[in-house]
């Protein structure tokens, strides 16, 4: 039976080859010599680290707020004290463009996350083109060779990468790799289910291996972030709450809560 993850890589695939046909529009010019680096915030933050994400649709909730401007959106999110933004770049199921990639990246100064299904090297070209300074490599859509290749060409591009992961096989999978990003999604790609249970599951391993936990999905409220930092999260990616916040300053300014040493 095909799972949601299966329906969007097997979609993905028609996607790399019509950014194939695209190539064109990959200059490869050195845009900018700025190098902004979310490790190096989560080296010195003694706060958690925000990764705000401009997310207009899902397959799981639908329309989000499909209407919302990127730019306005990003520089809110930077005022506002993110500490890196996220973008789906994803149009089928997210209804995200590599335009509300590039829109974000002329409006704010801090790290950006291409947030996509990447199964090939192209898509980190289209990443890095339009102003991506981190890519999300997805463990459970990729097997171990394609994680290493994919995450080396990253690294070699001089992108970093959030590793995700959902269960300790995909963990001990992501280990084998030098990623110090490692990305706990609590929702389930296969089923779509959210528990705040799989951070917690995972916390320790991370911890051991010298990574950085970036908890992922399910965090809506004061005590979703105190419950995943206190199980060790640096940083954690908040879509769908911050696209509906009423108060967005409040939400994520209340977030960004200190981490006990």
């Amino acid at each position: 039976m095909m799972t949601i993850l299966d329906t969007i890589i097997a979609e993905k695939h028609q996607v790399v080859k019509e950014l194939y046909d695209r190539k064109k529009e990959l200059t490869f010019e050195e845009k900018s010599s700025i190098k902004r680096s979310l490790i190096a915030r989560l080296e010195k933050n003694t706060n958690l680290s925000i990764i705000a994400e401009f997310k207009r649709a899902s397959p799981s909730k639908g329309d989000i707020n499909i209407h919302l401007d990127p730019e306005q959106q990003a520089k809110q999110y930077e005022q506002f004290g993110a500490d890196a933004i996220s973008v789906l770049t994803d149009t089928p199921f997210f209804k995200g463009t590599y335009q509300d990639l590039e829109a974000v990246r002329k409006a704010v100064n801090v790290p950006i996350l291409c947030k996509d299904f990447i199964i090939d090297t192209i898509q980190i070209d289209f990443a890095k083109h339009y102003g991506a300074d981190i890519i999300l490599l997805i463990a459970a859509a990729l097997d171990d060779d394609q994680l290493q290749k994919l995450y080396n060409y990253a690294t070699e591009k001089e992108l970093e990468v959030l590793l995700e992961v959902h269960n300790e096989d995909e963990l001990q999978r992501a280990l084998k790799t030098n990623a110090k990003l490692i990305g706990v999604n609590n929702r389930n790609l296969k089923t779509f289910e959210v528990t705040l249970d799989t951070t917690e599951q995972l916390a320790a391993l991370i911890k051991e291996n010298n990574r950085y936990l970036v908890s992922e999905s399910g965090i809506s409220s004061l005590e979703d972030v105190e419950r995943v930092t206190a199980s060790g999260a640096k940083a954690i990616l908040v879509g769908e709450t911050f696209m509906r916040a009423t108060d967005l300053e409040q939400t994520l300014s209340e977030m960004k809560v200190s981490l006990k040493v």
